[in-house]
């Protein structure tokens, strides 16, 4: 496999129902990786996107779920199912992030 021009980070990481940092998967974080599966799967762009669900936390919880995009280093948080498709799309179509669900600087 060539090395893919984008590549999608979906945060999964589970932690006890109470925790204080929360978790992802508590946040559906499940949902929006699948949504990134389905859009990957109608565009057939397997040769240029990949998609990889990440078990250890990302680090900036309160904001989950979290999804990176490489090579473009664009965090996202409180990504929906819908906010993945939209991430999708602009990052694959157009090579742009979607201002409007990046993480502000010093979340981290």
């Amino acid at each position: 496999m060539p090395k893919p021009k984008t590549h999608f980070f979906v945060c999964i990481n589970e932690r006890p129902t109470g925790h204080p940092r929360g978790s992802c998967t508590a946040k559906n974080a499940m949902g929006a990786l699948q949504a990134l599966g389905q859009k990957l799967q109608a565009s057939q762009k397997f040769d240029t996107v990949m998609l990889s669900a990440v078990r250890s936390c990302l680090g900036p919880c309160g904001t989950g779920p979290i999804m990176v995009v490489y090579p473009d280093n664009v965090w996202y948080g409180n990504v929906t199912p819908q906010a993945a498709e939209e991430i999708f799309d602009s990052h694959v179509n157009t090579g742009k992030p979607v201002e409007k669900y990046m993480l502000k600087e010093g979340t981290f």
